[in-house]
């Protein structure tokens, strides 16, 4: 059995677009485990604006040995106001998010937030410049179909809370954009801790309006919360430095199969047929676009991710 280094090397000897959605697919499953400790610290009792204040906290005291290690150094930044776009946009959309995980089934919220990749395929082309042909727009096309067939609409139910997730997409959609912006110019690990530095004392301000003591048991949760979001954030900034954010960002579809376990293991959560027709529609659709980028990227060897004309305001 390949042990653990082998694997590593074999995974850096990859193809960069498959680098990027392998390293993708590893963020989309820390996420879904990050999402289930949301919901069970808001079993503690904690509201979602508390939990948002927590996991930004306990993230950075997680950063703050590798800052020591490299020194403030490591902040060093000429886009200081490009971080603290991210973190505001990003505060609204980890709000509408955890308060979705928190009062909906985690597996209808994740295919609801699925919207992402469509958006910011968009908006990849637009505003970054990125070439993306007609048989990736078809391939997240297909994806998004995908996400049809498990919501049914006309045949469920929607409510107005549903809305939430679809919010938190349009915000995350553009966080996408400003972290592959980002990632041409700063190091992975620095973007992350900007991140979490902004986000801390930004999200403890909608904290204190709805602020209640955590139990023991909740700060647990949260430092575990902590820990995978500055993993899966790591992993999923470093996917951008390797490819095409139109190339990868269908890899996120993976949060669905890894959410749908997760959800019926620890609450029950049972997702009916129409949602693994619907994830398997989902999953084909990143494998195909996958192979498509390989093969691009054998036809031009010279080509580098990121060498494209950055078009964000800056």
């Amino acid at each position: 059995m390949p042990s653990s280094t082998s694997l590593i090397a074999r995974a850096r000897n990859l193809p960069a677009p498959l680098q990027g959605a392998f390293l993708m697919t590893v963020a989309a499953l820390l996420f879904a485990v990050m999402n289930a400790g949301i919901k069970l610290a808001a079993e503690e009792g904690l509201h979602p604006f508390q939990i948002a204040f927590f996991r930004n906290a306990f993230a950075l005291m997680f950063m703050l040995p590798w800052l020591a290690r490299m020194g403030f150094g490591a902040l060093r930044t000429d886009r200081l106001k490009v971080h603290l776009w991210r973190a505001g946009i990003g505060l609204v959309a980890m709000l509408c998010w955890f308060t979705a995980i928190v009062v909906m089934p985690m597996a209808d919220a994740v295919a609801l937030n699925f919207t992402v990749p469509l958006f910011a395929t968009a908006g990849a082309a637009i505003f970054l410049g990125e070439i993306v042909r007609a048989r990736r727009w078809t391939a997240t096309i297909v994806g998004f179909l995908g996400v049809l067939i498990i919501l049914r609409p006309g045949f469920v139910e929607i409510t107005p809370v549903m809305t939430l997730p679809v919010i938190a997409a349009c915000f995350m959609a553009v966080t996408v954009l400003i972290v592959k912006s980002l990632s041409r110019t700063e190091e992975p690990m620095a973007v992350v801790l900007y991140m979490n530095l902004l986000l801390t004392p930004l999200s403890l301000i909608p904290a204190l309006f709805v602020w209640q003591m955590p139990s023991l048991r909740a700060l647990l949760f949260m430092v575990f919360v902590g820990a995978c979001a500055v993993l899966a954030h790591i992993a999923f900034t470093r996917a951008f430095a390797k490819a095409d954010a139109s190339a990868i960002l269908p890899f996120d579809y993976a949060r669905l199969p890894f959410v749908a376990a997760i959800g019926f293991l620890l609450f029950g959560e049972q997702p009916d047929l129409w949602t693994w027709v619907g994830a398997a529609v989902i999953a084909a659709s990143a494998v195909y676009i996958a192979n498509r980028e390989a093969r691009i990227a054998k036809e031009r060897p010279t080509h580098r991710p990121g060498s494209e004309a950055v078009k964000v305001k800056t």
